[in-house]
């Protein structure tokens, strides 16, 4: 992750070599994206997945912040997720087939963060969805994080703070070690909403929020 303040110290040593030659050999480093992860991807509206009178809606606001708690003002999230009963609006989800998205509802969202460092999706409350290995997977969001300094997305979850009985036995859910479960259940924000933090690093991984690779 980049500096995120132009005014404090590095939080990373700076290199004091002026001569390539003079430098050791070994695994250069990743080049980051840099600010640009917007273009070409803003999608006006995309973050609103259903009319704001749609059966069951609700909001869903994620804040991004890095290890010392500022705001990554220009983190793009996008969101995928099961339609209420389950099903996914895709033709890879078998039940659902060619009728994939056709009542207008794609599961699938984008959305922008501001000066805020947040973005809020209205979409669907998804129900439980079939899991793998034979059980079920809680209701949830997937969420992807893009941002500067970074060469690929982060993939992490949502779920939801009613559902205990569901996300304790979520399959996925339950690799993550116990003592840092609750940091990927979101909190309600009032009635039909609900909030939850992003911290991309953090030096106590008890409060960076996990991150699965895929």
């Amino acid at each position: 992750m980049i500096d995120s303040d132009p005014n404090g110290p590095y939080r990373y040593p700076v290199s004091d070599i002026r001569d390539q030659d003079e430098a050791e050999p070994g695994i250069m480093p990743s080049q980051t994206v840099g600010p640009y992860v917007h273009i070409g991807l803003t999608w006006p509206g995309a973050e609103n997945m259903v009319a704001e009178d749609a059966d069951g809606a609700v909001e869903v606001t994620f804040r991004i912040t890095d290890g010392v708690g500022h705001l990554i003002k220009d983190a793009m999230v996008e969101v995928w997720q099961a339609d209420a009963d389950g099903v996914y609006p895709s033709p890879l989800d078998p039940r659902a087939g060619d009728d994939a998205g056709r009542d207008g509802f794609r599961g699938l969202g984008r959305g922008m963060c501001g000066e805020t460092g947040e973005v809020t999706f209205r979409t669907v409350r998804p129900g439980a969805v079939p899991a793998p290995d034979g059980g079920t997977e809680a209701p949830h969001l997937k969420v992807g994080v893009f941002a500067r300094g970074m060469l690929e997305r982060l993939y992490t979850r949502m779920y939801f703070p009613e559902q205990d009985e569901a996300n304790g036995a979520d399959p996925v859910l339950a690799v993550v070690p116990e003592e840092r479960r609750a940091l990927l259940v979101a909190t309600a924000d009032g009635a039909d909403a609900y909030r939850m933090d992003i911290v991309m690093q953090h030096e106590d991984p008890r409060q960076e929020t996990p991150f699965f690779a895929l």
